[in-house]
């Protein structure tokens, strides 16, 4: 939907023991920034203290509580990632600054059994839900509201009322909770050499500031962010169809990122490993060096042809175009899927809002070169 379409009311976004001003912004692969971080091991003393104090996190589960879903207890791992559309500060160049911010990009990472698998689900910022009660930066409760936009609940709560949110659409336990900003996104790209891709037709859109002619190119930080934000010269313009477009970038830069031969390349891993933690904001649960290392650790063999990408299945509500709804039975069976640690199966998603149009089409990856011990990055 179009940005000035976009209602900008309610509280700042508050998060319960953080160590400082979380970054707000926009996010489609922390996840994978955060596998990148200490991907071998970090060194010792001025280092690990210093990618130690990089990090932001919020106490999620102190703020919550118990009343959650419970824990799958099979060796899966669920983690909402999280951006959202703040123009402040370093961002403010992408935007007006309307001093609230709502989340930009969200996303249900799965990780599988042994983390060799993953499930990737999309959820548009415009999906109309149902937000439970939220605690304000103010300390007040913001009131359950019904069919609202997904992307308000960040707006109201901050991160702690994003995973509740999200939760009660799920049913699933969020087991951690990761963002990134725009500026970090950015350095992010610049700092792995750009990401290589192929667009399969010329793309043009004066809203993200991007120009690109229908060939390969190496994308720096401002042309990946410029790319991810694209959405009116893609598909039928929504946010569907950017949705695809992210998903694709995601998959070049996961490949990007297990291309580059870091564990042979101390400076360079250390440079990735720098610029990932500047970017993030997490949970507690992932708040530290040796924390993001298990998690790095864990998601190595990860890559484009084990991560499954889909978008919850959804429809354009009739009444209003710029919103869509959740399809209740496809939906049930993509949460079916991951509650059960197996890939979301294609009848859900068959019929979806979300599978339609070429968006995904527009941008093909780039293969990576094999990394060897003199690979630079």
């Amino acid at each position: 939907m179009p940005d000035d379409q976009q209602p900008r009311t309610g509280s700042s976004p508050t998060g319960a023991g953080r160590t400082r001003r979380h970054r707000r912004g926009l996010l489609i692969a922390a996840w994978s920034a955060a596998g990148v971080v200490l991907l071998g091991g970090a060194g010792a003393g001025y280092a690990y203290h210093r990618l130690n104090a990089n990090i932001d996190s919020v106490d999620i589960d102190g703020a919550l509580g118990g009343h959650r879903p419970a824990k799958l207890g099979n060796g899966s791992m669920d983690i909402l990632v999280l951006g959202s559309d703040s123009r402040s500060g370093a961002n403010r160049e992408y935007g007006h600054d309307s001093g609230t911010a709502r989340s930009d990009t969200a996303m249900v990472v799965h990780l599988a059994k042994g983390h060799k698998r993953a499930t990737v689900v999309s959820i548009p910022r415009d999906t109309l839900v149902t937000r439970p009660a939220c605690a304000t930066a103010d300390g007040r409760t913001a009131p359950a509201q019904r069919q609202t936009m997904f992307n308000s609940a960040y707006e109201v709560g901050g991160p702690v009322c994003a995973v509740k949110t999200a939760e009660q659409l799920t049913g699933l336990r969020m087991d951690h909770y990761v963002e990134v900003d725009f500026t970090g996104f950015k350095d992010l790209v610049n700092t792995l050499g750009g990401v290589p891709v192929t667009t399969t037709r010329a793309i043009h859109d004066t809203k993200s500031h991007l120009t690109l002619a229908a060939g390969t190119h190496t994308l720096d930080g401002e042309q990946a962010l410029g790319l991810v934000r694209t959405r009116h010269a893609v598909g039928d313009g929504s946010d569907l169809g950017r949705i695809q477009l992210q998903q694709a970038f995601m998959k070049a830069l996961m490949d990007r990122i297990g291309g580059l031969g870091l564990t042979t390349n101390p400076a360079k891993l250390f440079a990735v490993a720098d610029t990932a933690t500047r970017a993030v904001t997490t949970d507690t649960g992932l708040g530290s060096v040796d924390k993001l290392m298990g998690l790095a650790q864990s998601v190595r063999h990860l890559d484009s042809t084990n991560t499954q990408m889909v978008t919850l299945p959804v429809r354009y509500d009739p009444s209003n175009p710029n919103r869509v709804e959740p399809l209740p039975r496809q939906t049930a069976m993509v949460w079916a899927a991951l509650r059960a640690d197996r890939p979301v199966p294609a009848a859900a998603v068959t019929g979806s809002a979300g599978g339609r149009g070429d968006a995904g089409g527009v941008l093909q990856a780039e293969p990576e070169p094999k990394p060897s011990a003199s690979h630079g990055g």
